[in-house]
């Protein structure tokens, strides 16, 4: 029995490190597309590219939106089995942690916490209202 708990447990930490890589690529995937967007708002400035800039923009500010549900969806399901696994396990620092979180100290500003996955996808809607203002010519 022993040997099956300590397999159980191998399992839970692999599951929870699998989440934290998937966390770390999400990262650096935004990295990507604020240093893309950057570079593409500072071209919509010029006067030869500025059209093709702000459509390449708004194309990259979706896929950013996208990429980025696609990774909240992703990191929800990993979060779901790990939660799972923690109700066998004698501590459950992951269900509890998300536990005191919904106990939100500034719940008079929000209704909840404000999760990453909401606050980071605000970063493609911002760019992509600046590559409008860019393509009407407001920028």
């Amino acid at each position: 029995m022993a040997e099956e708990s300590e397999r159980y447990f191998e399992q839970y930490k692999l599951a929870v490190e699998m989440a934290d890589r998937v966390s770390a690529r999400r990262g650096a995937a935004n990295t990507f597309f604020i240093t893309a967007s950057a570079a593409l708002v500072t071209a919509v400035g010029s006067d030869k590219i500025a059209d093709s800039a702000g459509v390449a923009g708004l194309a990259l500010a979706a896929g950013w939106w996208l990429v980025l549900r696609s990774y909240r969806d992703l990191n929800r399901a990993k979060w779901q089995v790990i939660n799972k696994m923690e109700k066998t396990l004698p501590a459950k620092p992951f269900s509890d942690e998300w536990a005191s979180l919904k106990k939100d100290p500034v719940s008079k500003w929000r209704p909840r916490y404000a999760e990453l996955s909401t606050v980071e996808r605000a970063a493609p809607v911002a760019f992509a209202i600046l590559f409008v203002l860019g393509l009407v010519g407001v920028l």
